[in-house]
């Protein structure tokens, strides 16, 4: 009778409701001690009245107390009638149905449709997801709100300096630690790491096979131009992203000048679409993974990941993009990420409504940056560290700042230091030209300063140039000659690294254009290369 009718509610409700089955009243009430726990709802509960340990009637009596709005319907067979008469008064009853229901298109669902068209009616509905508690000042807990926001997974935030239900589930559940989330099963993570976070929350973090055609390392648009051209083309392919598929260009608020999006996109848009597309042609992306080094064993390579896992290719691509340079200056490192954000970091915007936000950096992440915090924000103050922004950002977006009226733009400034106990609360800047220092206002400052490429990983085995830099193909070749070490009788591709069947594309190599265009156009192109390579090995 359980699989039975858990296989006709499953079929008929399984989309819009979860179907949790028990064997037995006590295994219920465990079930919706749980749901209560996670501060979920129960619509309705469908229990046999002849059941192991206690009676459908005793059942319904004590999940009352804990769900009153739930519906309640029993099972029963003609011998157990007169108990189901006797349990409408007793336990507010709503429905007995007689076993068998079949066809459950006439006798089991009509019933169950008005009863729970009804409970929608009277009961507002409460958020039954992912739940994240902690504090807006916590680094840790910005880290977890960002890695959800930027690989898309829907979350609700809970402050427990203003939620003291959150603020016991935090001390009862996570011993004190934030930030803690709360997960539909019932699992709860203390203070996760972005691995163990991945992992809980559906997302691929281990790879199915030992040996790939092609790993790609860094999800930007670089690596997936390179995903979905080269699963396309039929190469087993795998790409590893520490963070979330988009990278840099993943966290802009809008991006105006890509080809063929006239009215543009954001940068979260064209990640999701290319993530997407990448999946569909076969992709294996591994998320909240790191790797950390790579080494070559010919005719492979290896992509060594932070937890000890090597994963073997035929052909390996570097397109781990670049980060933003930290920033030296006095109180910066402690309030980082307690008012003090690198990079766009969207998911903050809408908490500081009504306050001052500080933007450092001239380009056009910071412009992208400073239009969306304007949206939000009492003022937005962009410090720029030259004498213009014609240098490092298009003109469409200097034309929307300038035509933004809760917007400052300060040129020949930097920060000398940021202010604050727990949280940010000013900062001194000082003029590059005069020398005179002031104090502002903020209650967030985001930064976008400079490129630091992330190539540490190959250090040893890939040349790099001073600034840390890739150089690939006619870059590599002193007086025509191919770089030391070098055994092919070819020179480097255009491409490929000092290390043959190793390549590089996007922003980490040296000369790119950092244009998100120009790294998925390198992302495809590497693959043409990559193709070339294999039929010599």
């Amino acid at each position: 009778v359980l699989a039975a009718v858990s296989r006709d509610l499953r079929s008929r409700y399984g989309e819009q409701y979860r179907v949790v089955r028990a064997g037995s009243g006590a295994e219920a009430l465990e079930a919706v001690a749980g749901v209560q726990g996670r501060g979920g709802a129960i619509a309705a509960f469908v229990a046999d009245q002849r059941m192991p340990g206690m009676t459908g009637t005793e059942f319904l009596g004590a999940a009352r107390q804990v769900f009153p709005t739930a519906k309640r319907v029993l099972l029963t067979a003609y011998a157990d009638t007169e108990a189901a008469i006797s349990a409408i008064n007793d336990v507010g009853l709503d429905h007995y149905l007689m076993k068998p229901w079949d066809p459950p298109e006439e006798k089991l669902y009509p019933l169950l449709d008005e009863l729970l068209d009804d409970w929608q009616a009277e009961v507002p509905i409460p958020y039954d997801g992912i739940r994240v508690l902690g504090t807006q000042w916590s680094p840790a807990s910005h880290d977890v709100k960002d890695f959800l926001a930027r690989n898309r997974i829907p979350y609700l935030w809970a402050d427990i300096e203003y939620d003291e239900e959150a603020r016991q589930q935090v001390d009862r559940l996570g011993g004190g630690q934030v930030p803690l989330v709360l997960l539909p099963d019932g699992t709860t993570l203390a203070n996760p790491t972005r691995s163990e976070l991945a992992a809980q929350v559906g997302l691929q973090t281990a790879a199915t096979q030992e040996l790939y055609d092609l790993v790609i390392i860094g999800g930007g648009p670089a690596g997936l131009g390179a995903a979905v051209y080269g699963a396309s083309e039929g190469l087993r392919t795998l790409m590893v992203e520490r963070e979330a598929t988009g990278g840099q260009a993943g966290t802009s608020s809008k991006i105006e000048n890509y080809l063929g999006f006239p009215r543009g996109l954001t940068g979260a848009e064209l990640a999701k679409r290319a993530t997407d597309q990448a999946l569909r042609f076969g992709v294996e992306i591994l998320t909240g993974r790191e790797a950390v080094g790579v080494r070559v064993e010919d005719p492979y390579r290896f992509a060594l990941l932070d937890d000890g896992e090597e994963i073997g290719c035929r052909a390996l691509l570097i397109a781990t993009g670049v980060s933003v340079r930290r920033l030296d200056a006095p109180g910066i490192e402690a309030l980082t990420g307690a008012g003090v954000f690198y990079g766009a970091a969207l998911t903050e915007a809408p908490y500081y409504r009504g306050r001052p936000v500080v933007v450092v950096g001239g380009a056009n992440s910071a412009g992208q940056g400073a239009m969306l915090f304007s949206r939000y924000a009492e003022s937005v103050t962009m410090l720029v560290r030259g004498d213009s922004l014609t240098e490092g950002m298009s003109q469409y977006l200097i034309d929307q700042l300038a035509a933004t009226s809760n917007l400052t733009i300060l040129t020949n400034c930097e920060v000398k230091a940021a202010h604050g106990e727990d949280r940010l609360e000013s900062i001194t800047i000082i003029d590059r030209v005069g020398g005179e220092e002031r104090t502002l206002p903020a209650s967030a400052m985001f930064i976008f300063i400079g490129q630091a490429p992330r190539t540490e990983l190959v250090e040893g085995v890939v040349q790099r140039n001073e600034a840390g830099f890739i150089p690939t193909g006619p870059d590599l070749l002193r007086s025509g000659r191919p770089p030391a070490g070098w055994k092919l009788k070819r020179e480097p591709f255009f491409l490929e690294t000092s290390t043959p069947g190793i390549f590089a594309a996007g922003d980490v190599r040296q000369g790119a254009l950092p244009r998100v265009a120009a790294a998925v156009g390198s992302g495809a192109q590497a693959i043409s290369l990559v193709h070339r390579y294999l039929k010599t090995v």
